[in-house]
């Protein structure tokens, strides 16, 4: 019996305290949306990372390649080689750009890969990376410039690249063309 007793004193104690509460002007009350939020996939997105890291292999060979030496120079197969022409000679505006410097090749295998969706997006043409020369690296080599290049071949969008012009990076950098 004591409960319900100390519950009747209780409930009295609080219609006391708010006697004088007044309901607020509907201008000032929260609205509560009557639709719960879409919940978020991470399975989605975790699967969706994972297919973007191995579309980018760093074992790829391919089946033809235009480099000579240390340059890089691709041209996807049934494109005029005039295109790579016009690239090497800074034919189109460079629209966006990354820099890979200090990134280990996992990490910049997804830098890449998240870089050209997102190009492909927004309907950008021509990109450079920027992979260094190789200068900090162990022996002195560069270890990215090597895997960015199987990487790139891989990739659908990509039309041609080209090692940048020496204002632009030299052999520090691509310039990437890509599927318009």
């Amino acid at each position: 019996m004591k409960t319900t007793s100390s519950d009747e004193s209780e409930n009295h104690l609080f219609s006391e305290a708010v006697k004088d509460a007044r309901p607020l002007p509907a201008s000032n009350r929260a609205i509560h949306p009557s639709k719960k939020p879409k919940p978020i996939p991470k399975h989605f997105i975790r699967d969706e990372q994972q297919a973007l890291r191995d579309s980018l292999s760093d074992d790829y060979i391919p089946a033809h390649e235009l480099e000579t030496g240390e340059e890089l120079l691709y041209l996807r197969e049934g494109h005029s080689p005039d295109i790579l022409r016009k690239l090497r000679r800074g034919h189109w505006v460079i629209q966006a750009q990354i820099d890979l410097h200090g990134l280990i090749s996992d990490d910049a295998r997804m830098y890449v890969a998240d870089f050209l969706n997102n190009c492909k997006k927004r309907s950008l043409r021509c990109v450079r990376i920027v992979h260094g020369k190789g200068l900090g690296s162990k022996n002195r080599e560069p270890v990215l410039k090597h895997k960015l290049r199987n990487w790139l071949m891989q990739r659908d969008e990509v039309i041609a690249y080209a090692q940048a012009k020496p204002e632009d990076g030299g052999s520090g950098a691509v310039i990437v063309l890509l599927k318009a």
